[in-house]
């Protein structure tokens, strides 16, 4: 009775991982001699010249660190290009969208990059420096220390709010993490 083989390839789940083959896959090692690294990063080996060399990141990143687009013009024209290159990119400088976000890396609510404004401190400030700036604001316009002061009154209420937001985010985190 012969067995026969079957491929694992066949209905579902796939039991071997995807992209994975019987034969094994050709990979190009870098042109730098002694490099081991896959070479997946071509660069010419001579300007207008189809020939390429296929280096690694590291040595890529080698080849072209002394790169300058700009050899060999005069000043005036390489201002011309430089300009005329930047003014058919212009579209490409920064979608209007990026500019809806505020600033800070994500990890903050628009609600916390509020109140940070309002304590007029970096979107990065940790959470002893958001209790010194609370405090330090909060005695100059306390109401004991400024009674019947509207204005007084309105920033303490308002530093209050901010300090409040930034405590319940901060114990949010560490709940969370």
């Amino acid at each position: 009775m012969s067995r026969s083989r079957r491929s694992m390839d066949w209905g579902f789940p796939r039991w071997r991982g995807y992209e994975s083959a019987r034969e094994a896959a050709k990979v190009r090692l870098c042109d730098r001699h002694g490099c081991e690294e896959p070479g997946d990063c071509p660069a010419p080996k001579a300007p207008n010249s189809p020939e390429r060399w296929y280096f690694c990141q590291r040595h890529a990143a080698e080849y072209n660190q002394k790169w300058d687009y700009f050899e060999g013009l005069e000043k005036a024209e390489a201002e011309a290009r430089a300009r005329s290159e930047q003014r058919e990119n212009a579209g490409y400088a920064e979608a209007a969208h990026y500019g809806w976000a505020g600033s800070g890396d994500g990890s903050r609510s628009a609600d916390e990059m509020r109140a940070l404004e309002v304590l007029g401190l970096e979107s990065d400030a940790d959470f002893p420096a958001i209790k010194k700036a609370w405090r330090d604001r909060a005695k100059e316009v306390h109401p004991d220390v400024k009674p019947g002061d509207a204005e007084a009154a309105r920033q303490f209420q308002a530093y209050s709010v901010a300090y409040e937001v930034l405590r319940q985010a901060e114990e949010r985190r560490e709940w969370s993490g």
